[in-house]
């Protein structure tokens, strides 16, 4: 139920002028503040508005202006709607209205989109600009009949959806878009990580158990690509 008359500057100005009701049972009354109701009383304010007749629309009734005229205390009230319209149903289903003026602009909001986040589905661009699937399409695949000219811009600068439902499907699609593996970062098979590790060849040993010197350095000669005459020389 509102609490505020229809036009309050007009039913304002039509009670200073017809009734005898204190500046702050009108203030009070049409949602003002007394120094405005003043103000249109004095001629500064409200100037060139026609006066709105509450009685006439149905807002209040001569007693209730009665009573107050008759106590400066009293407050009035608005008079009960004698017409109850039914609350209209949101309309949960289907695609999303765009006025007129803003249809033209559809075509670049959803290359913007298909740009900045290609993990929306097509479904969810179209509940966000109020399109269609092949319109889409073709803007994906750049046989839009004026792809050349379109220009990605941003749907919630053109006012064809708000920022809460953009970010609302873009943190739905991240959610159902699985994880993304880092490049460079895989695990060793199991053969490489539980094999034994190979022994190191031993060193040369005489028969007693003594190490054998002069293998040792034949071996190493024979390592850096040196001979016997190499070293004469």
């Amino acid at each position: 139920m509102t609490t505020q008359p229809l036009m309050p500057k007009a039913t304002a100005v039509w009670l200073v002028d017809n009734t005898g009701l204190s500046f702050d049972q009108i203030a009070d009354f049409c949602k003002l503040h007394p120094l405005e109701v003043r103000a249109v009383a004095d001629g500064d304010a409200a100037q060139g508005i026609k006066g709105l007749d509450p009685i006439q629309t149905g807002q209040l009734t001569r007693e209730e202006i009665a009573k107050g005229e008759a106590d400066p205390n009293y407050r009035l009230h608005l008079a009960p709607n004698k017409v109850r319209l039914p609350e209209a149903k949101r309309k949960t289903r289907g695609g999303r209205y765009t006025p007129v003026s803003r249809r033209q602009d559809r075509p670049n909001a959803i290359l913007w989109l298909v740009r900045n986040h290609p993990e929306l589905k097509d479904s969810q661009i179209m509940r966000l600009v109020g399109t269609t699937k092949s319109t889409i399409a073709s803007i994906r695949e750049r046989t839009h009949w004026n792809a050349a000219n379109l220009q990605p811009m941003d749907p919630v600068t053109l006012g064809l959806c708000s920022q809460i439902d953009l970010d609302l499907e873009v943190a739905r699609a991240a959610k159902e878009r699985p994880p993304v593996a880092e490049p460079g970062v895989t695990l060793l098979p199991a053969e490489v990580t539980t094999a034994k590790p190979l022994p190191e060849p031993a060193a040369p040993q005489k028969p007693g158990g003594e190490l054998d010197v002069q293998a040792v350095f034949a071996k190493l000669k024979q390592l850096g690509g040196k001979s016997d005459k190499d070293e004469e020389n």
